[in-house]
């Protein structure tokens, strides 16, 4: 201000001396006065100048004007740069929230305070079927109709979920989904969904296995009961009680396999998966699941099954020989548990050109409808139920086989047709097998060589 105050004070001087020089003491006055309105106007060009760049939207640099007008637009600039720096830090901030929210893997739906969508990330537009551009600000209970949602949404106690029934779920894959609102701001809502179809196929799948496991030692358990206080209350000849403690020993081995198979299906689950390093030949494990193939077929009455035994030399897999073992004869047990009598059963390793190995074994019996197989692998699930306990299964074989190849890596095929009888095969990732051949001198030392 000072300094304002000295540059029209020297106007109004220049003016009056230059007024005194031409006209005397009148022509001072005169030129101080002109002095001052020259001064005046030209603070006002100046100001008109910072007033026309103001208008301008102060883009580019402010005009080069000296005194308090220059130095206000030069306030005003740093002011504006300022604001826009922190203008794009929150852009940048906001989109970095978005972002996240995008990829959340839970639905995110914002709605403003008449429930219309605002926003909503792309997880949220696939589960609830709403289109992100076209769907904005329309009603929320007009895309999502379920009566348990829209109960939910009206009664305004959001203190708990619902879970609902997603739009692309269908009997062959069902999807749901937990939705949950939590109000926020004025009026506005945030709209949670989340899949919760995995934890409802898990909480179902351990209700059927508590009731099927129940279930299961709960027959021979009465079996045995039965028996016991039957020899307990009557006089029974040698032969009766000869055969009631037969039947006793067979339903006492029954509750055997049944917790055996549950311990190895526990310790399949709760273990690391194999590794790489222990080899086992294909040729030892085959004769070790014929053992037992032939001495089932035995116990079972079926010895005039036709079966056959195949593995090329050298073959070797790497795994938990245990773990493998069990698996083959699980599925060779299968096979002659529901191949009538006179059927063909063949069981053999092979090397398949692409370096995997498989093991497979095909019978002759009724065949498996199509809309059994997707669940074979079941805990408990039987295609017969009755015929799978006459023939002394637990219905946790092919589950077990199921853990077993994926613990290594490979993969279950089961092809099947009723009347054609089926095929189940086992098949191993090329780094878990090899060719051992022997040295051409005849030395005893084997040699690997790599499979195809």
């Amino acid at each position: 201000m000072p300094v304002r105050l000295l540059a029209f004070v020297l106007w109004q001087a220049a003016g009056a001396a230059l007024g005194g020089w031409l006209a005397g003491e009148r022509g001072a006055l005169a030129g101080a006065l002109a002095g001052a309105m020259a001064w005046f106007l030209a603070d006002l060009a100046r100001g008109w100048r910072v007033l026309n760049w103001l208008r301008g939207g102060a883009e580019g640099e402010p005009p080069a004007v000296a005194g308090p007008w220059g130095e206000s637009a030069d306030r005003i600039r740093r002011a504006l740069r300022l604001r826009e720096r922190a203008s794009a830090e929150a852009a940048e901030r906001l989109q970095a929230f978005l972002s996240a929210i995008q990829a959340s893997p839970n639905g995110v739906v914002l709605l403003d305070a008449q429930g219309r969508i605002e926003w909503c990330n792309q997880t949220a537009a696939g589960q609830l079927g709403i289109d992100p551009e076209r769907d904005l600000l329309q009603h929320v209970g007009n895309l999502v109709r379920d009566p348990v949602f829209a109960d939910y949404n009206a009664a305004g106690d959001y203190v708990r979920d619902v879970v609902i029934t997603a739009r692309d779920s269908s009997p062959g894959r069902p999807v749901r989904l937990s939705l949950q609102l939590h109000p926020y701001g004025e009026g506005r809502k945030l709209l949670l969904a989340r899949d919760v179809t995995a934890i409802e196929q898990a909480d179902a799948m351990r209700r059927d296995f508590v009731a099927n496991v129940s279930h299961e030692v709960r027959t021979p358990l009465t079996v045995l009961a039965g028996f016991i206080e039957t020899l307990q209350q009557l006089p029974l000849g040698e032969a009766d009680r000869v055969r009631y403690l037969a039947l006793m020993a067979q339903q006492a081995r029954r509750m055997q396999s049944l917790v055996s198979d549950l311990l190895t299906l526990s310790r399949l689950e709760g273990s690391p998966s194999p590794g790489v390093s222990e080899w086992v030949a294909a040729g030892a494990l085959l004769a070790q699941c014929e053992q037992d193939t032939r001495s089932l077929s035995s116990v079972l009455g079926k010895d005039s099954h036709e079966l056959a035994f195949e593995a090329p030399a050298g073959l070797e897999v790497a795994g938990a020989a245990p773990e493998l073992l069990s698996a083959m004869s699980n599925l060779a047990s299968n096979a002659v548990r529901y191949t009538p009598v006179g059927g063909r059963i063949e069981v053999r390793w092979r090397l398949l050109p692409d370096g995997r190995a498989e093991f497979s074994v095909r019978d002759t019996g009724p065949g498996i409808p199509p809309e059994h197989l997707p669940r074979l692998t079941e805990r408990f699930y039987r295609v017969d139920r009755s015929r799978s306990r006459e023939t002394g299964g637990t219905g946790l074989g092919l589950a077990i086989v199921k853990h077993v190849v994926q613990r290594h890596g490979g993969e279950l095929r089961i092809d099947s047709r009723p009347g054609e009888g089926s095929t189940f095969a086992i098949l191993l990732p090329p780094a878990r097998v090899r060719i051992v051949t022997p040295e051409r001198d005849g030395a005893s030392a084997p040699r690997a060589t790599a499979t195809p």
